[in-house]
């Protein structure tokens, strides 16, 4: 025993149950804590596990494990931090990241908080993402690094946590692949070994996203209107004051109107769609698929173009406001005037792309080299320094 206490977040898949294994193995005093987060299921998929099924394969790899086990309902506070936000957000045309949400609301914060009154040194979840430290100025400083299985990497979800919550964090399968986590859990006879990943909302399971913001969002029928892909947009000017009033003009997105294209079908709420998506729409008969350039959610509207590289999909230049840009590396935080050359994403999976960080007292705008597609409002854009994650912030428009 190394004599630290640790609690294991066990959700009931492979990688928490191996998670908790390793911790073990590793001489830690560890207690496995499934949270339940949500109790509607007329809203989750059928033939998905709801969380009695990974509550009791959280059971079984703890006493597998000879651990305690414990269930803790969270379901209030999930309510309150995740889906009334979500709601919200959706209702006003942004698009929210319930998982990046779920980590820093959730996970590691009343999660955490309940695992420190346990008497616990640290947390640990079934990431794959790794964390170390360095010393800087005589103060320690946590680095959060990117999972060595490239196609798991899930170091984007944690790109709001702060130093604390780093400092509390144990990452036991960052370092491993995916196939390698499976092969311990398939030694070790954990329940968990084959089963499937989860899919949809954090700790809710699959859901049917239409059914669930329907709950609270009502069908409101309105108007889809095609913009053609030769639409002239209005022309940029060629000089700039300064580079703070070239960024925020060009981190504007052009807003369409009804006489910018034509009508071509119907919707039951531009509240139910997001840029970029292409499921749903229910209009046939066009040369390439139709993808949703913008929703306006006060006209009711939502405007088409088709094929994957219409214009009105790409974007360079995004704008986080100052309250909602986070470093999870205090020390690098940029001050007005400075620069920093970077690596960013706006999804996870998303292929890292060179970008360049301008700080203002206006706030932070990320300039990527090339177009990104799809950049909707309310996404987070996580900033990288090599396999580090060093920031992120929420999109505004």
């Amino acid at each position: 025993m190394n004599g630290k206490k640790v609690v294991v977040g066990l959700s009931g898949g492979v990688d928490s149950s191996v998670t908790a294994y390793l911790l073990k193995e590793q001489g830690y005093e560890v207690i496995g804590l499934f949270m339940r987060n949500w109790n509607d299921a007329s809203v989750t998929l059928e033939e998905e596990c709801p969380w009695i099924e990974d509550s009791a394969d959280a059971l079984l790899v703890a006493e597998k494990l000879g651990i305690p086990f414990q269930v803790i309902d969270l379901s209030d506070v999930y309510k309150e931090r995740i889906v009334d936000y979500m709601f919200a957000e959706y209702e006003i045309g942004r698009t929210p990241n319930p998982d990046v949400l779920c980590n820093r609301e959730i996970k590691f914060d009343i999660f955490l908080k309940t695992a420190i009154n346990l008497g616990a040194d640290y947390v640990a979840t079934g990431h794959y993402c790794r964390k170390d430290s360095i010393e800087k100025e005589g103060k320690t400083i946590y680095r959060l690094l990117a999972g060595k299985d490239k196609n798991k990497d899930q170091s984007y979800f944690l790109c709001q946590l702060n130093q604390e919550q780093l400092s509390k964090s144990l990452f036991p399968i960052g370092d491993l692949e995916k196939p390698e986590v499976r092969k311990i859990a398939k030694e070790q006879g954990l329940v968990t070994a084959d089963k499937k990943d989860s899919q949809g909302l954090c700790f809710i399971g699959k859901v049917s996203l239409p059914d669930f913001l329907q709950q609270q969002l009502k069908p409101k029928r309105g108007q889809i209107i095609e913009i053609p892909k030769d639409f002239k947009y209005p022309a940029v000017a060629e000089t700039f004051d300064s580079i703070e009033e070239e960024l925020k003009v060009k981190s504007k997105s052009y807003h369409y109107s009804q006489t910018d294209g034509e009508v071509v079908g119907e919707h039951d709420g531009a509240h139910f769609f997001t840029r970029g998506q292409r499921k749903g729409l229910g209009v046939g008969g066009k040369v390439e698929p139709l993808f949703v350039l913008e929703t306006d959610v006060e006209e009711n509207i939502i405007y088409v173009g088709q094929g994957s590289n219409h214009p009105g999909l790409f974007k360079e230049v995004l704008y986080v406001k100052p309250i909602e840009t986070h470093w999870v590396r205090e020390d690098l935080a940029l001050k007005p005037g400075e620069t920093m050359k970077v690596e960013a994403r706006v999804r996870y999976r998303q292929k890292l792309r060179p970008a360049k960080l301008h700080q203002t007292g206006n706030g932070l705008y990320v300039v990527f080299e090339e177009g990104l597609s799809a950049i909707t409002p309310g996404q987070f854009v996580a900033w990288y320094n090599g396999e580090e994650l060093i920031g992120s912030g929420v999109i505004h428009e």
